[in-house]
């Protein structure tokens, strides 16, 4: 019964190893960010006003994001 016990923990830390073996430990690069989803009702009350701060266009109420601030007017370049 004792060699049955010794046996089980064996086997549990040899797959927990393999398990850590596995993982990766690479940084995920940036181009394979995944872009943030929300609901349809938390993207209507988080629209920021003209002249905020912005990442992209559909955080911004006008829905133009332009040099990282929200703008009403299309940048001229």
């Amino acid at each position: 019964m004792q060699c049955l016990k010794v046996i089980a923990v064996l086997l549990l830390c040899a797959a927990l190893l393999s398990q850590i073996h596995c993982a990766s430990l690479h940084r995920p690069s940036s181009h394979l960010t995944r872009q943030r989803r929300m609901t349809p009702f938390w993207r209507g009350i988080s629209l920021r006003p003209i002249g905020a701060i912005c990442r992209d266009d559909n955080e911004c109420v006008s829905r133009l994001c332009r040099k990282n601030h929200c703008s009403i007017r299309i940048s001229r370049a």
